[in-house]
């Protein structure tokens, strides 16, 4: 939150950046928003995740914000890193209780943590979707369709929004100079 309670966008950054920001993370966290940014799933869902979905590998969700279904295919060493950590019903056990899973503030507040110490703004959990959308995006030669179907968006504009984050952001940062 900035002053007068306006919120903060979460903002698109390079790999290499992003790379530095996860390494200042929890283990845990680092780990939830890497899932996040290799399956573009919300990090709400990747908290949800429960032990017996990550066992198979291949699950299908359903999504906390819209109720859709997704289909999540983790590879083998994702899987393994996840079920290391696993908790006896979620993989990322909250904090004083296995019966609930972590908070999303809990990440946040982490994630806020290591950009304060690094100078970086407007990175949150969700900046790890947006990762995955531009990478993606550039991984399929540009083709919105794809994206748009991994990232379960009903709206083609939308997509465009995460998937041309990179680029808004360059604009952005040209213009501020």
């Amino acid at each position: 939150m900035l002053r007068g309670g306006e919120k903060t966008r979460s903002k698109w950054i390079d790999n290499g950046t992003l790379s530095v920001v996860l390494n200042a993370l929890t283990p845990e966290n680092r780990l939830a928003c890497y899932v996040s940014y290799a399956t573009g799933l919300r990090i709400g869902d990747v908290l949800n995740l429960k032990v017996n979905d990550v066992m198979k590998g291949d699950f299908t969700i359903k999504e906390e914000k819209t109720g859709k279904r997704k289909r999540v295919h983790l590879g083998a060493g994702l899987q393994s890193d996840l079920l290391a950590i696993a908790g006896r019903v979620y993989v990322f056990e909250h904090r004083t209780d296995w019966k609930r899973h972590r908070t999303r503030q809990a990440v946040f507040k982490d994630i806020r943590r290591a950009a304060k110490l690094l100078r970086i703004s407007g990175v949150s959990p969700h900046t790890m979707r947006k990762a995955y959308a531009v990478n993606r995006y550039r991984q399929f030669g540009g083709n919105i369709r794809i994206v748009q179907r991994l990232l379960n968006h009903s709206s083609e504009a939308v997509t465009y929004i995460y998937a041309l984050s990179d680029a808004l952001e360059r604009k952005q940062k040209k213009e501020r100079r």
